[in-house]
């Protein structure tokens, strides 16, 4: 379950944060999580749960912002939403595809007191 060390290493970026501010509470934790990562959202909710108990982001909202796989043709210069993981342009049938995103996986802000 690749959810776990995740959501330790989201504790870690929250800890590290709120030593560094002087932050006694997270309240909120926003993520950029991207189609291709694979997370499965509840699983790393719950895990996050689980490790936040007794620290001061026990109980923060967490907000998840999904980013959608998005590539671009080197060929052709098309750009557009990658479908099934197919990395061949839709337009010229190019394999010479950049991702533009989908592979991000990060905080993307806290909100602490």
């Amino acid at each position: 379950m690749h959810e776990m060390a995740m959501a330790e290493g989201i504790m870690d970026i929250v800890k590290d944060y709120a030593e560094k501010n002087n932050a006694v509470k997270v309240h909120t934790i926003s993520l950029l999580i991207g189609e291709m990562t694979g997370v499965v959202v509840d699983s790393l909710e719950f895990c996050f749960k689980a490790l936040s108990k007794g620290t001061i982001a026990e109980n923060a909202e967490i907000k998840l912002k999904n980013v959608p796989l998005v590539g671009h043709c080197n060929d052709c210069n098309w750009q557009g939403h990658i479908e099934n993981y197919n990395f061949f342009c839709p337009h010229c049938k190019s394999g010479h595809m950049d991702i533009i995103s989908g592979r991000e996986l990060r905080v993307e802000y806290l909100e602490v007191d």
